[in-house]
């Protein structure tokens, strides 16, 4: 029942291995993985791997935008099974102040082309949750992942009550941050991702779909609830977010 809503199958550290991380990844319960191509090149790996197991989202890296453009007309050509926009955003981390701008016009045509295609849109937002959430919400955005969500909690509170939805990754573990955002946000806001191969419980180790489990445990423990109960909400958080029918 575990909707891995956020992964990166097309890294080196996985690919070379795919269908051990596939076969370990179902046997821990994940039905379905979203692999993120972040430029035109990873972009038609991911869309390689498309099937009814792994689904696809195409974007591009905040601080590297070369290419976005070409990233544009992969996601219009090839629209009918790309199933989410991103990940696209924000990034004060890596990314210049000097160059926030850019991001900002960039971030605006992803938004703009996830509204016309109507595909959700899946946001990287390191060091600037709250500008990319009030950019969202000024410019109409609706469905919405917010992936590894690492601002405020008033921010996310206010855009979970506008339907956004926060995806949250292994590295739950160890953050106190995703701890506080869990506990504060409604389990509807709520979705599971890995990012594999990076954010897992524990830094030196190489992440996997399969550990998308210590998320759902962190957030059951942290609610005080079952975790099966997790699992059936973010279950249909996600098929709601990205406008699936159920899955096998």
């Amino acid at each position: 029942m575990i909707v891995d809503v956020h992964a990166h199958l097309t890294d080196e550290r996985l690919h070379g291995r795919l269908g051990s991380v596939i076969a370990s990844a179902k046997a821990a319960g994940v039905v379905r993985v979203v692999t993120c191509g972040v430029g035109p090149e990873d972009s038609l790996k991911a869309l390689a791997l498309r099937d009814d197991f792994v689904r696809v989202s195409l974007g591009i890296a905040p601080y590297d935008l070369r290419g976005y453009e070409e990233v544009i007309e992969l996601i219009r050509r090839n629209s009918p099974v790309v199933d989410a926009v991103g990940e696209v955003g924000l990034d004060l981390y890596r990314g210049t102040r000097e160059g926030f701008v850019e991001q900002r016009r960039v971030f605006s045509e992803f938004i703009a082309l996830a509204k016309e295609l109507d595909k959700p849109l899946v946001i990287h937002s390191r060091n600037a949750g709250r500008p990319a959430i009030e950019q969202l919400l000024s410019e109409g955005a609706e469905r919405v992942v917010m992936h590894a969500y690492d601002g405020d909690v008033s921010a996310a509170k206010r855009a979970a009550g506008r339907g956004f939805r926060f995806s949250i990754p292994p590295r739950i573990a160890t953050s106190d941050q995703k701890k506080a955002l869990v506990r504060k946000l409604p389990l509807e806001a709520l979705l599971i991702e890995t990012d594999s191969p990076w954010l897992g419980p524990e830094r030196t180790v190489v992440n996997e779909p399969k550990n998308a489990w210590f998320s759902v445990e962190w957030i059951a423990r942290l609610k005080g609830i079952n975790p099966d109960r997790v699992l059936e909400v973010t279950y249909r958080n996600a098929l709601e977010v990205f406008g699936w029918s159920d899955l096998p």
